[in-house]
Formats: structure tokens, sequence, C-alpha cells
């Protein structure tokens, strides 16, 4: 097979770059365009220089036609509300699409138009969009030439609860999902809650009871229970470039050993290539994924309440938005799944 020509609009906030350096050393793929707003008509190289002498490609304006012509796939790795009629002109187009906002995860356009607060533009497409989280939804992702990649923290709150809702051994009633995540989670940004002196030795709760990302959470849980799912949500800012820390609690209707927990998860993910279950009571850490697109998870049972925890850890930026995005095309394109991607975290 030839080399797959990709693009990326957004090529310069932090989930494009992240993207370019993905791609860069992935095997099967040649980086045709680079889209940038801001810094159009500059190398990419000049704006980060560490892509220096090894991806020297000029930035352009958007042009769908263009773009369309030159790529076998278009990354658009844009802020919501801004990549709705980017992704919908390329997709028209019959261009293959993966679109890192969350403007096409939705079923439903009422829910996304009231947590999100903007008209959606192209309701006629959310059907046409497969929701990217290969794990639950491989077999269509397959199939598929327009892929919504998850946001960051439901792809780590989707996957820490899954086993157990398939399973039915919990109230869905009673999830409850702390998180807490690095700051290159808000994006390439200069709002004040984000600079290094507001951040630094501080961890703060945001968005409590109102971040956008339950209602995501709570859409692919219910389909997977069969039953509306009801979640509190509660996302934390920690004073770390990358990286999320979750923990998911729910009420079990029966009691399930850690043994028997463990081997559920086990069961569940036997065949996944980048989950990886820890055990003896070693609980994940941001560093063990930093710069990786694993996900580590531990399952543990609260014998005194009668719930059970689950801790994961996550890289915000590559398995929760631009290594899960290459792993989707290399789905989509018949590739080995892991190319471009099985390498170990930076834990220094």
């Amino acid at each position: 097979m030839s080399e797959i020509r990709v693009g990326i609009v957004g090529a310069t906030g932090y989930a494009g770059v992240e993207l370019a350096r993905i791609l860069y050393g992935h095997p099967g793929v040649t980086i045709s365009s680079v889209v940038s707003k801001n810094f159009e008509d500059k190398d990419i190289s000049e704006v980060y220089p560490n892509l220096t002498g090894l991806l020297d490609i000029r930035c352009t304006g958007f042009d769908a036609s263009a773009m369309s012509k030159e790529c076998d796939v278009v990354f658009t790795a844009l802020p919501h509300g801004v990549s709705l009629d980017i992704a919908a002109g390329l997709a028209e187009l019959g261009t293959r699409v993966i679109d890192l906002s969350g403007d096409y995860r939705y079923n439903s356009v009422e829910i996304y138009e009231k947590w999100y607060g903007i008209r959606h533009t192209h309701p006629e497409l959310l059907e046409k969009f497969t929701y990217g989280l290969p794990e639950i939804n491989r077999e269509s992702i397959k199939g598929s030439s327009f892929i919504a990649n998850p946001g960051c923290y439901p792809t780590c709150s989707i996957l820490s609860l899954a086993p157990l809702i398939s399973a039915g051994i919990i109230d869905t009633g009673s999830i409850i999902v702390d998180a807490v995540a690095g700051v290159s989670g808000a994006g390439r940004t200069s709002s004040l809650p984000f600079q290094f002196t507001e951040c630094e030795g501080n961890v703060k709760a945001y968005k409590v009871a109102s971040h956008r990302h339950t209602s995501e959470i709570e859409q692919e849980l219910s389909m997977m229970a069969g039953t509306p799912v009801t979640i509190t949500f509660t996302p934390h800012l920690a004073p770390i470039k990358r990286g999320i820390l979750l923990t998911a609690y729910a009420s079990m209707t029966e009691n399930v050993s850690r043994n028997g927990l463990e081997k559920l998860f086990s069961d569940f993910y036997k065949d996944e290539p980048f989950i990886r279950l820890r055990t003896d009571q070693r609980y994940p850490e941001t560093k063990w994924v930093a710069g990786s697109n694993f996900v580590d998870i531990s399952v543990t049972p609260d014998e005194r309440t009668g719930r059970v925890v689950v801790v994961a850890a996550i890289d915000n930026l590559v398995k929760g938005t631009a290594g899960q995005a290459v792993q989707n095309m290399n789905i989509m394109f018949g590739l080995d799944e892991t190319s471009g991607l099985k390498y170990p975290g930076q834990y220094i």
C-alpha cells in the first residue's frame, strides 16, 4: 500500500503539533498539508523548532478543495464551533475526516447545543460520523470515512467504566468521576487561569457540575447500559503539562472480589494493545503514560462501602487526543493499529 497522504488543520495548536510529531514518525504516512490561521506562510518548524530539519513544511490557509486533492485523510484539530463548517466542507467533498473537536461526537443535536451553547450548523452529518473510541467501536470505525475523535476526559472515563457497565454489576445511578488534568488540556491559550503563576503550586476544581464532557460520557455509557446513565463529574487542574489521573466510584449490585474484578477487566480488554491493567495494588500514575498512547487502569473493591474504585491514567494529548486520532486512522486504512504508536511513555 502506498503511503497515506495526511493533512492537519489547526497544526500549530497543541493537539495539531502532537499529531505532526506522531505522524512524522509513522512508517505509512506522508504529511502533505498543514494549515494554520495564525501562522500562515510560516514553516511549522519556525513555530515549533523541535521539528527543524524533520518537518520543514509551510503552513497554509484552509482550502477544502485543495486539501481534498492533496490528502487521503484530514485531521481537524480545532476548537469546537470552529470545526463545524471546516469538517463539513471536507466531508461534503468526500474527503476522509478525523475531527478532534466535540462538534460531531453527539447523537442528539439538542444535547450538543445545550452543553456547548452554540447552534450546530450541520446536524445532518451527525449520523455519518462514528464515535472514534477503538476499544468500543472498532468495527464501526473500520467502515467509516468520518470519525469524531473522543474527548480526553471521556476517553479515560468510558474505558474505566465500560467493563463494569457491560457486566451489569454497578448501580448506574451511583457513578462519580473525579479527574485531575494537566494544563495542556486547555490548549495553547494565554488566558489568565492557565498562566504559570496561576497554576504553579496550585490544584483547583473547575466547571463543577457543568463540564461539557459530562454529556459525552453519559451518552456513551447510556448506550452501553441500554438505559439512561447520569454521572457526577468533577475535573481538576493540576500544575503539570500533560496527563490525566482519574478516579471513578460506583456502588456494586453484587459482591465481587478483587480477583473477580481484575479478571473482568482482563477479559474485557484482553486483545487491546493500549490497555494495561495494573494489579497487585499498583495504582496508575501519569508518569507511566506521559507521551504514550497507553491507558493504565486498576480496579479495587471497597468492601466496607460496597463500592468499586477504578483508577486510570492517560496522556491527554496522546490517547486523549492525537494518538487516538492516529489509532483511528490506522483502523480506517486497515493498517496495524499500533503503527506509529507503540512506544513507552516519557517517564522523566
